[in-house]
């Protein structure tokens, strides 16, 4: 039995989860979902990454961790803290050690979509003391998040999103180099926050298995058996 860590990205929760946690429940595994302190201005990836293994306390070494967006940047972490059999980047940022993630996309400056690189500040709030922000510009959340999810589950969604501090950004990654698990990406074809080149690209310089899904940003709610299947595949 494998225990499956779901990580959510920036201005998520643990509430995206909640179409792929059945799946894999139902085929006999277990299924941890941690909460991260997204809207902490003094956490960073590190605290992210303790969040996830203290949750995981109690777990065997049959881990799965499954990185969602942001997420890959603490997901990326968790291994040099507990024993972790596979590590899945989901439309993630996997981080280029030793650098913050706002200094490696200045280097790297297709690793998020036109899109999003084009529209992001405007669609954001102010940031406040603790550089929190949250979505004003539903239409850009819809076109960059959801765009192929029905306008329900786009509903319930944007209603879901919760403040993020963009402290996490700033701060270099502690890693000297990628952890040696074996990693899987997948990369969805219209991702319009990550850019699937980047994806595919880092993906190989890694050594990571590639699984394509065809959709946007969030196949845990436009395509959650699609996603569970490759989930599975992996145990």
């Amino acid at each position: 039995m494998t225990t499956f860590a779901l990580v959510h990205g920036a201005w998520h929760s643990p509430w995206c989860w909640e179409r792929i946690s059945p799946l894999l429940q139902q085929a006999g595994h277990d299924v941890v979902v941690p909460e991260l302190p997204s809207d902490d201005g003094s956490a960073g990836f590190d605290a992210y990454a303790d969040v996830v293994s203290d949750a995981l306390r109690d777990c065997g070494d049959d881990v799965v961790v499954v990185a969602h967006s942001l997420a890959g940047a603490s997901g990326a972490l968790i291994p040099t803290r507990r024993p972790v059999r596979h590590l899945v980047y989901l439309c993630a940022a996997v981080p280029a050690p030793g650098i913050g993630l706002f200094d490696q996309w200045q280097a790297q400056p297709d690793m998020v979509s036109p899109e999003f690189a084009q529209g992001w500040q405007q669609a954001l709030s102010e940031p406040d003391e603790q550089m929190r922000t949250v979505w004003v510009d539903v239409d850009f959340v819809r076109t960059v998040f959801y765009a192929d999810c029905d306008e329900t589950s786009v509903a319930a969604a944007v209603d879901h999103l919760r403040p993020q501090s963009g402290y996490p950004w700033t701060a270099p990654c502690s890693l000297p180099e990628h952890p040696s698990v074996s990693c899987t990406s997948v990369v969805c074809a219209e991702d319009r926050v990550v850019n699937p080149a980047w994806s595919r690209r880092t993906a190989r310089d890694i050594g990571a298995d590639i699984v394509e899904l065809p959709g946007s940003h969030s196949p845990f709610l436009s395509r959650p058996s699609a996603l569970a299947d490759v989930l599975l595949a992996i145990t």
